[in-house]
This record gives structure tokens, C-alpha cells and sequence, in this order.
């Protein structure tokens, strides 16, 4: 079977998370949704996304193969109707195109017409929206724990650790010690080669993925996501870091989505609550304005590369864009530009050669280059948002 998940509408609706990514590189649960995808079907995948990311994320044809929404999130349901598919045969749920089978003469999805339309009845699970991504977080999470542990054995945990119910995994090489888990209200999941340091308290739902740390005295809320090769600390509640991110020191992240790459400064806090209790609205690209969400709980969304120094405050409801560098005191505006250096005093544009120069180092930290792929890919994303940046 060969899969290839295809972008939709979501890839705008997502920005910025998206400028740097295909959607189904989106981290949701412990997993990403291709992660997800990749499991339940027992297959590899490649994504038709945009062209400027496809050089990254290349897409991989044969003589039949099954397109798959990017944006939906599979089950057992799902996943048994996707395999039942014939060539020639569309799967929709309601008007949602979720997959369609095809020959290797044929890879346009976006005209229906040459296809069968097949119903599917059930309810999808799909990320639209960034604020999608933690509001369906536990859900997801419980999902993957149940895919990822399913018929294996778990690791030993440490004595010294206080386990409040029983629903823990524990995988090779994670280390946790005098901290407190919590699974009565979801399970926690310690990734490989994870750890967790003495005094942390943690309440399920909670994903700890491979090589991440928690640090001393942190306090992690359910529905909470920390991706690969990450570092954290302080207080956590419902938010998700997709991964080689750090937010190491004290200071509130909630109900927030953070990408990759991007550091929070000590005692920096984002609020997730409005002072008048009322609704959050985000910054939408696709719009051009902000957008209810209908969430009165709602905080911060900080894209790739993005950086905040120490004791940074971020209003309710804050998006900031991709390779932000923001500093300064006072709280800066709701939307940050990608590119932007500053912050309530004002902004100027974050060049690219300061921002190559910076990430390279960056990156040599996690043993990695910054290639000439990555730099064309981050090149067109500052040729995409270049009419934002109107300081």
C-alpha cells in the first residue's frame, strides 16, 4: 500500500504552523498525524503539499496508490474503510474528501467527477485549526497510547516515584525519579531515552516523546504533548511542543501549541484566559483578521524558529510567526509577524542571514546542519509573509 497524504484547505487555515510543514506533519496526541497514519495502515508515507516544501517532504508514486486527507486523524473505523477502498473510489465524510484510491496516471484529487463516491457515516477527527491541536490533545493522546502500547510490556518505573493509578508506559532507556504521575484522569507515556527529573509533578493526560526532559520542580497538567528532543520546566497545562524546542525554566504555558526549533525565556508566561472572561480571537492568515474561535480558553501559538527572552508576557490569544525574536518588556501586539524582531516597543524585520546565522547554531547543538533544502524552504516562507512585516 502506498500512501501519500495530501494538503487541503487546512494548510492555509493552520499558517503558521504550516509555512514549514505538510499538515500531516502536525503533532497531535504523542504522535503525528503521518506517524498515525503510518501505524494504523502498516505503511510509509509521502505528502503532496506545497512546491516549495516538497523538496523537504517529496512525494513517493507507484502504479496504485491511496491519497489520504492530511488533516484527519484515523481510527480502527477509518482505517478498515481506507483499506476496503477500490481504485476509482472516493471516501467522504459529508463533504470532506478523506481518501481516494488511485492509479499512478491519475493523481489529481481535486476533481471528483472520475470517481465513486463512498460514504462514511462515523465522525472524523480533524485539525483545522491551530487551536485544534490542544483542544484535541487528550483524545488524541489516549488514541495513541492505546496504538502504541497495545500487547507490549512496559518498562520498570522507579520506586522512588509516587503512581497514582496504573495506566503508565514506560519505554526503554526513560528515567523518572521522586516525581508524582497521576493516570487517574489519562495515561502518561514516557518516551525512549526520556527522563524526568526529581520533584516533578504530573497529572495524565501526558506524552513525554524520545529524548525529552522534564526538569526539577516542574508542574505538567493533563492533555499536555512534549515532542522529541525537547527540554521543559515550570508550569504546563494542555499545550503542545512538537519537538527540539525548549521552555526549561519557570513561567505558565497553557492551552498553547509551540513548533519546532523555538525557546522560551525564563519566567516568560502567555495568558489563556481574557480579563472580561470572553471569547478568544486569533490571528487568521488566511483571513486577513482574527477569528473567533469560540474558546474562552486559549493562550499562545508560536510557530518554528520562533524566540522569546526572559520574563516575556504574551496576551490571551497570541500568534507569532515563524522566526520571531521577541524581547523587551511590556506585552507585544496579538500578532507577531514571521520575521519579526522586537517587541512592545516596536518591530523591525528579522533578516535572513541573522536568522540563518543564529539557527545554525542552533542546530549544531541537535548535531544538525542547516542545508541549502531548509534555507530555500525558510527563504520562501520570508517571500510569502513579506507583506505582514509593515513596521
Amino acid at each position: 500500500m502506498n500512501v501519500i497524504l495530501f494538503d487541503d484547505s487546512a494548510h492555509e487555515s493552520l499558517l503558521p504552523l504550516t509555512f514549514t510543514r505538510p499538515v500531516a506533519q502536525v503533532r497531535v496526541g504523542i504522535l503525528t498525524i503521518a506517524e498515525k497514519w503510518a501505524k494504523w495502515l502498516n505503511s510509509e508515507v509521502s505528502y503532496q503539499t506545497a512546491d516549495y516544501l516538497s523538496q523537504k517532504f517529496p512525494v513517493k508514486t507507484v502504479q496504485v496508490n491511496i491519497f489520504i486527507n492530511g488533516s484527519v486523524c484515523p481510527d480502527e473505523f477509518l482505517a478498515e474503510a481506507i483499506e476496503k477502498l477500490a481504485v476509482g473510489e472516493a471516501l467522504l465524510a459529508n463533504d470532506v474528501i478523506v481518501a481516494v484510491k488511485t492509479t499512478a496516471g491519475n493523481l489529481d484529487i481535486t476533481e471528483l467527477s472520475p470517481y465513486k463516491p463512498v460514504s462514511f457515516s462515523q465522525t472524523i477527527s480533524r485539525v483545522i485549526y491551530p487551536e485544534d491541536i490542544f483542544r484535541m490533545n487528550d483524545a488524541e493522546l489516549k488514541k495513541d497510547f492505546a496504538l502504541l502500547t497495545k500487547g507490549r510490556s512496559s518498562a520498570n518505573l522507579s520506586s522512588t516515584n509516587i503512581l497514582i493509578g496504573d495506566e503508565i508506559f514506560v519505554e526503554e532507556g526513560a528515567e523518572a525519579d521522586c516525581s508524582t504521575f497521576n493516570t487517574r484522569m489519562g495515561p502518561v507515556y514516557l518516551g525512549k531515552n526520556s527522563q524526568v527529573w526529581e520533584g516533578c509533578h504530573i497529572r495524565g493526560s501526558f506524552a513525554l516523546c524520545n529524548d525529552s526532559q522534564v526538569k526539577m520542580g516542574a508542574k505538567i497538567y493533563s492533555g499536555t504533548t512534549i515532542g522529541p528532543y525537547c527540554r521543559v520546566g515550570g508550569e504546563i497545562n494542555n499545550a503542545v511542543i512538537f519537538g527540539y524546542s525548549s521552555k526549561g525554566h519557570e513561567g505558565y504555558l497553557g492551552n498553547s501549541v509551540l513548533g519546532e526549533w523555538c525557546n522560551i525565556g525564563a519566567d516568560s508566561n502567555n495568558s489563556n484566559l481574557k480579563n472580561n472572561y470572553a471569547e478568544v480571537r486569533l490571528w487568521d492568515y488566511k483571513k486577513g483578521v482574527f477569528r473567533k474561535t469560540g474558546l474562552q480558553f486559549c493562550g499562545l501559538i508560536m510557530a518554528d524558529h520562533s524566540k522569546c527572552a526572559i520574563n516575556t508576557m504574551f496576551n490571551t490569544g497570541t500568534v507569532v510567526g515563524v522566526s520571531a525574536n521577541i524581547f523587551g518588556a511590556g506585552f507585544p501586539r496579538n500578532f507577531i509577524p514571521d520575521f519579526s524582531w522586537g517587541g512592545a516597543h516596536g518591530f523591525e524585520v528579522y533578516g535572513l542571514n541573522k536568522m540563518f546565522d543564529t539557527t545554525t547554531r542552533v542546530f549544531e547543538r541537535r548535531n544538525k546542519v542547516l542545508d541549502e533544502t531548509e534555507k530555500q524552504l525558510l527563504t520562501k516562507v520570508f517571500e510569502l509573509t513579506e507583506s505582514y512585516r509593515r513596521f
